[in-house]
């Protein structure tokens, strides 16, 4: 074990360096002077000169890099051109809002997927099965951007059940931010719940064929018994994979779903950026957020070695 673990470790401080050197080129060839951006069309040179000194775009590739690099290990994102903030600050306050609405999606995609898909493997050929199936195609096929303007005609506008935009804020009280995120969450779970649903039939179809459970069923137990007391356990074992990278992707890819409902979340941060030509702020933000997603993987792979004892014998 703890060679896999070291094994692990080793891929995830790789895979950050090799992530923080693509983001920061990336970023660098991006064309046009953000100093010369802020100023307008009409700046003096000297002021474009004065500002990019300010803003530590002077020097050469590496030397800005390292400086970079060297920042984030310290924990100093940086100070936001546009804001005039710690870059810290503001993924602080933006965190508030992106991981609970990556959580609260990711409770219903399971709370979801899990039950649905172990109804369409119990009844598998079955009128219930092949409804589950093209439901969950076509939840995969529809753009969740899509799906969250539904929403909003139907249950913002319409009914008036919740409210179409907007984030009142945490000290306003647990309910109206819970309103407020419900209409988000359920546009990025639905997608997310058709994967992993039908992901969870075919491990358990895959499960139910193994010999231990014919012989179980030989011996007289029951279909029903044989999926919930033996079957399931199993087949969750490639499902806490796809959960894992939901999680990543739900923390990570919520950026067209906070600009619909106008939630000041990381991925809203992350488009400001980029309209603003904030470079620092869009460096800093997608860095920790490709940190999140590689340390996420990571633990799941440590949580797949602990539950499968087959792959650590194979590492």
């Amino acid at each position: 074990m703890l060679r896999f673990f070291l094994s692990r470790l080793l891929s995830l401080v790789l895979s950050l360096a090799v992530a923080s050197l693509v983001i920061f080129t990336v970023i660098e060839v991006i064309p046009g002077d953000p100093a010369a951006f802020m100023l307008g069309l009409n700046a003096e040179p000297e002021a474009v000169a004065a500002l990019r000194a300010e803003l530590g775009l002077q020097g050469g590739y590496i030397d800005r890099y390292l400086g970079w690099i060297g920042g984030l290990l310290a924990g100093d994102f940086g100070t936001s051109y546009t804001y005039r903030v710690p870059v810290a600050e503001l993924v602080a306050a933006r965190l508030w809002v992106s991981l609970p609405l990556t959580l609260y999606a990711l409770a219903l995609s399971t709370l979801i997927a899990i039950p649905v898909g172990v109804v369409a493997a119990a009844r598998r050929g079955g009128a219930a099965d092949y409804g589950i199936m093209g439901a969950t195609q076509l939840g995969i096929a529809v753009p969740n951007f899509w799906f969250a303007m539904l929403l909003v005609l139907v249950f913002a506008i319409k009914l008036a059940w919740f409210p179409s935009g907007g984030f009142p804020g945490w000290d306003q009280g647990l309910w109206p931010n819970l309103k407020a995120l419900t209409l988000p969450a359920i546009a990025l779970a639905l997608p997310q719940a058709s994967i992993l649903a039908r992901v969870m039939r075919s491990s358990l179809l895959e499960t139910l064929g193994q010999d231990y459970i014919r012989t179980a069923r030989a011996k007289g137990l029951s279909r029903q018994a044989a999926v919930l007391k033996h079957a399931l356990r199993n087949a969750l074992i490639p499902v806490m994979t796809i959960l894992g990278l939901q999680f990543s992707f739900l923390l990570a890819g919520a950026i067209i779903i906070e600009n619909v409902f106008f939630l000041p979340g990381l991925g809203r941060l992350i488009f400001q950026g980029i309209t603003q030509r904030d470079l620092i702020v869009v460096e800093s933000v997608v860095m920790l957020l490709v940190f999140a997603v590689i340390l996420v993987t990571f633990l799941v792979d440590l949580a797949y070695a602990a539950v499968d004892p087959r792959l650590r014998r194979a590492r």
